[in-house]
């Protein structure tokens, strides 16, 4: 069990997205609705497995990354519902920001692992939080947010960057797409 069993719940969730313009309202709801009950019940049981179960394997361990999407696609498609920003809508966007800073802490730990193809779980998520944090520009006009989504959105510009690098390269060396020993 990995934070990759969000991924599902994200696709569910990014359906208002596409479906508000297509006039879809009712069934944008209830894709919503399903993302937003697998995202509250996974996030319990990721919690667990981290708390009270051994440490996730290396390889795995870019998947905490996976933990942003949710919240995140989940206040942008939420915004796309009720077209506003409301206290709830403040819980979503909040709750990404807050896994965002956490797992921002957890950077130099990040850069010591050697590179997997679970490493693209980086880019998602941080796309994710930066269309979040622009939105949340957009609706209230504060400079925080503009700054804080201009950040965010070099930073996704230089972790794609490092992984189109390290993707190529490890390509190349015949060190990906291998059996493992």
């Amino acid at each position: 069990m990995n934070p990759a069993w969000f991924i599902p719940p994200v696709g569910n969730v990014v359906v208002p997205v596409a479906g508000l313009p297509l006039a879809y309202v009712e069934l944008s709801w209830f894709f919503f609705s399903v993302g937003m009950l697998f995202w509250a019940t996974l996030m319990a049981i990721i919690f667990y497995r981290l708390m009270f179960h051994s440490p996730m394997d290396e390889k795995s361990l870019p998947t905490l990354f996976v933990l942003i999407a949710p919240p995140a696609v989940g206040f942008i498609a939420y915004t796309r519902l009720v077209a506003e920003i409301d206290p709830f809508g403040h819980v979503l966007y909040d709750a990404g920001l807050f896994l965002t800073l956490l797992l921002f802490t957890q950077l130099p730990r990040f850069l010591k692992l050697r590179f997997f193809l679970s490493w693209w779980a980086y880019s998602l998520p941080l796309a994710a939080i930066s269309i979040a944090s622009m939105v949340m520009f957009e609706d209230t006009g504060s400079v925080f947010y503009g700054w804080l989504s201009a950040t965010l959105v070099v930073s996704l510009i230089l972790v794609v960057t490092l992984l189109l690098v390290r993707t190529i390269d490890a390509t190349i060396g015949q060190r990906i797409c291998v059996a493992e020993n």
